[in-house]
Parts: structure tokens; C-alpha cells; sequence
């Protein structure tokens, strides 16, 4: 496959040092069933891909808007429909101990089953199919254009890729056929058996744990700590290589008690080794009220964190 003619470079005021290309396929997708659901009646069907398990009418969509009803079958609007196309560092992840120093696929289609106030990625996550531009990959494009350009992994990102599972699945089912990695950068939201269906084709992830409050993360995010606290030992208990990622966002989630009893939990199930990342929040989305992290408020959190045992902590966005 050559892909000289098909992919277009632009420039990202927001990251000097992404490359994205786009690839126009010239075959048209038909609708791709989900898995992980059942039908309950009255033309209704419950999903059961994540907690929020949607009861979704005929036509609609489910709370990350690219699962619909369509006459008692959940298909996914966005297989093989990806939005954003970019060959990254696997550093910018953030991914800093698995395979430095390589570049990575990134991929991403719309959706997300969180409602971040302060998604930095709400002009995808947060937006319908049809309202993003998008691009027509399979599964077997996807490895095609990794290998063309000698990326050693696919990274699924930029969104929440649980929420498109079925395409993330068959790429990477693929991609490890073909010697590729998977990495997944997810907020982890997710049920017990799709995530374990996924386990054995994901080689590294990054999990946003955005905070240590089950309240500050129904107040922000709409979600449950203990679900992402579960998909996280549930992925290293798979021997996935995994790095977690906290924003800090003052006076939100920058209470350093809460710092401590979050780094407490990851001594205690034995995850001092996984690599913690303290990124530092500017205003976005629906919280442009609020000022940047203060650098202090950074260095206090990484010392918490180090005195607690964690063994590498990081600073980002600073």
C-alpha cells in the first residue's frame, strides 16, 4: 500500500511535534454491531459496555453518543471511522518506561462515556459522529499504515477508546499478528467482561485516574472511583505494563490528604513500580475559571508520592 498521495501532513499549533496524516480510503463502511448488549423490550436495548449501562431507544444514542439503537441492534457509529490519525512518542502517552525513545500510531474515533468538565479533547470526546470529520480505516488499513511507517505500536487514544471496543479489538487482535503493540489511554470506565475479553490484546496502558474522590468524580467526570480503581488491578493482574496519569486541577482535586490516601492505595496493591504522572491543568472547556496549577502545588504532590514509595513520579504540563 502506498500511502504517499493519500495522507495529508497539518501542523498542530497545540503540539509542535505531532505528525498527523490522514488516509482516504475510498470504501464506504457499513454499520458494525456492538458487542456487549441485550435487547429489554419495547424496541429498547441495554448496553452493557460500561457502568452507565444506557437503556437506549429505538434511534438513539447511548451517553457517549457513538453506540446506537438502530431497530433493536446496538451498532457502533464510529468502526472503522477514526477522527484523528497521529504518529506520537509513546513519552506524550504519557508512556515513559515502556519502550522509550519508539513512536506510536495514535488513533482515535469520537465518543467518551465520561462528561469531563475539563476535557481538553471535548471537541471529539464530547461531539456526535457526524458533527467530526472522519476517515475510513478497517482494522487491517490501520496495521497497513503502521507498518508503512515502521511504528512498533498502535496507541488508542485521545478519547476513550472502550467506548469504540469492537474496532480497538479487531485492530489490535491484527496489530499483534503483525509483531505491533497495543496501548490503551483510557479513563477506564468499563464492565468486568469486556475488559477482560480486551486484556489479552493490550501490552501497555496509561489510566487516568482523575481523582480519589467517588464525589469529585460524579461532580466532574460523571463516573465511579471504584470502577476505575478495579479496571486498574484488573490490568495488572493481566501483566499489562501500566502508568497512571492524575491532573491536578486547584482546588478540586489538589487536596493533598487525598494526594496521600491515593498513593497509600497503590503501595498497598503493589504498584509502587508503575510510573505516576502529575499533570499540571490549564483552563478548559467548562472550567476556564480556573487558574493553572501552581508549581508548587506539583513539586508538593510528586514529594507526597515519593515519601509514600511510589518509585517514579513525574511532573507534566509544566
Amino acid at each position: 500500500m502506498n500511502l504517499s498521495n493519500g495522507w495529508q501532513k497539518k501542523n498542530s499549533a497545540a503540539c509542535e511535534y505531532m505528525k498527523i496524516f490522514y488516509y482516504f480510503c475510498p470504501c464506504m463502511m457499513t454499520a458494525h454491531e456492538c458487542n456487549y448488549y441485550q435487547q429489554i423490550g419495547g424496541g429498547r436495548v441495554e448496553c452493557q459496555l460500561c457502568p452507565h449501562h444506557c437503556r437506549i431507544a429505538n434511534g438513539q444514542t447511548g451517553r457517549c453518543r457513538s453506540r446506537r439503537n438502530v431497530e433493536g441492534t446496538l451498532v457502533s457509529e464510529v468502526y472503522g471511522r477514526p477522527c484523528a490519525l497521529a504518529i506520537d512518542p509513546v513519552e506524550k502517552k504519557p508512556l515513559y518506561h515502556f519502550h522509550p525513545g519508539t513512536e506510536c500510531l495514535s488513533i482515535a474515533c469520537t465518543g467518551c462515556n465520561f462528561r469531563c468538565l475539563n476535557c481538553q479533547n471535548h471537541d471529539i470526546s464530547q461531539a456526535k459522529p457526524d458533527d467530526v470529520e472522519h476517515y475510513e480505516l478497517l482494522p487491517e488499513q490501520v496495521v497497513d499504515i503502521c507498518l508503512e511507517k515502521r511504528c512498533p505500536g498502535i496507541a488508542y487514544t485521545y478519547t476513550e477508546p472502550l467506548t469504540y471496543i469492537e474496532y480497538v479489538a479487531d485492530t489490535a487482535r491484527l496489530a499483534h499478528e503483525h509483531g505491533i503493540w497495543n496501548i490503551l489511554v483510557t479513563a477506564g470506565y468499563v464492565c468486568e467482561e469486556p475488559l477482560r475479553d480486551l486484556l489479552p490484546l493490550i501490552d501497555a496502558a496509561n489510566i487516568d485516574l482523575k481523582s480519589f474522590s467517588d464525589t469529585i468524580y460524579q461532580q466532574v467526570s460523571g463516573g465511579k472511583l471504584s470502577v476505575v480503581l478495579d479496571t486498574i488491578l484488573a490490568m495488572c493482574d493481566a501483566g499489562i505494563w501500566i502508568e497512571l496519569t492524575n491532573l491536578l486541577i486547584p482546588g478540586v482535586n489538589d487536596d493533598m490528604g487525598m494526594i496521600r490516601q491515593m498513593c497509600r492505595w497503590m503501595a498497598d496493591n503493589h504498584l509502587t513500580e508503575a510510573p505516576l504522572h502529575f499533570s499540571r491543568f490549564f483552563p478548559r472547556y467548562r472550567m476556564t475559571d480556573i487558574p493553572p496549577t501552581p508549581l508548587h502545588t506539583m513539586k508538593e504532590a510528586r514529594q507526597i508520592a515519593l515519601d509514600e514509595g511510589i518509585r517514579h513520579v513525574y511532573l507534566g504540563n509544566v
